[in-house]
């Protein structure tokens, strides 16, 4: 057990922490020990950096040492703090949601590209919505949306939910549980997605942070990565889920570009434009509304 004691004192305490996760076989980031530091004794950041010198007490040490071991085992900062942030929003988190990451700001970006006007009334769907935080930042951005999130986990969408209410936008969204696009009815101007992409082999090969804490059904995408672009995308052709003039947006992962443009353009979608993240990687997979021609539904092999 990692020995944090109760006459340390918070400066020491940060110290000692940052050098146990410093020597540990983890992927501990610089702001690790600093973040579970604050959660464990309640504090702010001014806080810490004004009264550094007062001993972190019994119940200081006791909390600190649990999270400490507990990061130590590979358990991610946000799954032990049980929050984290996203577009500047906060963000409970549950077993079967994903930890929100900054990489997924860009297809909020990019489907707000598509709303120049944000005050009009929108539509919104959220496939895969997990904590909900994308379509929760989108709804704090367009103040005149409704967004619906679906999941095929229950268990998520009442952690969504929750956020929705302490973000202050549930009166303007709904989640129910679903596959995909499974009995949708209507139209939406902008539908958003991060689905599993993750090929089915190569996940046992993941970090210990992502492998043992993040919820299987979020990864899993099948023996090449894209099945859920597969359904997704057939079920907007034959659905009629885009409104005219509505925008699809997809997160993929970093090599996956090609390919998921390429069923895009098999379903008949067009103007399909990539957005690459804050680290210059293939990020977003933009598309507009597909044009049909002659009745005719494209397949998705």
């Amino acid at each position: 057990m990692t020995d944090f004691g109760p006459d340390l004192t918070r400066k020491a305490a940060l110290a000692l922490a940052g050098r146990r996760l410093a020597e540990a076989p983890v992927d501990a980031g610089p702001g690790d020990a600093r973040f579970l530091l604050l959660h464990a004794l309640g504090l702010s950041q001014t806080q810490l950096l004004l009264d550094g010198g007062r001993p972190i007490g019994d119940a200081g040490a006791s909390r600190l040492s649990g999270m400490i071991e507990r990061r130590l085992a590979g358990e991610p900062v946000a799954r032990i703090i049980g929050v984290w942030e996203f577009w500047g929003l906060p963000f409970a988190l549950s077993p079967d949601t994903l930890v929100p990451r900054p990489d997924t700001e860009t297809l909020v970006e990019a489907a707000l590209a598509r709303c120049p006007e944000r005050t009009r009334p929108l539509r919104i769907l959220d496939l895969g919505t997990g904590s909900g935080c994308i379509l929760i930042a989108l709804l704090t951005e367009c103040p005149a949306a409704f967004g619906v999130g679906i999941d095929r986990s229950h268990r998520a969408l009442v952690t969504a939910s929750a956020n929705a209410c302490a973000n202050a936008v549930a009166e303007r969204c709904a989640f129910a549980a679903a596959s995909w696009c499974d009995a949708l009815a209507g139209s939406f101007d902008l539908v958003v997605a991060n689905p599993p992409y993750i090929a089915t082999g190569v996940i046992a090969g993941l970090s210990i942070e992502v492998r043992c804490h993040d919820p299987l059904l979020a990864l899993d995408g099948g023996e090449d990565g894209l099945d859920a672009y597969r359904g997704i995308l057939t079920a907007m052709t034959r659905q009629g889920i885009l409104a005219p003039g509505g925008s699809l947006h997809l997160e993929i992962g970093y090599d996956q570009a090609g390919a998921v443009s390429e069923l895009a353009g098999a379903c008949g979608f067009q103007e399909i434009t990539v957005r690459v993240d804050l680290a210059g990687n293939d990020r977003v997979v933009s598309l507009a509304m597909a044009r049909m021609q002659s009745g005719r539904v494209p397949e998705v092999d």
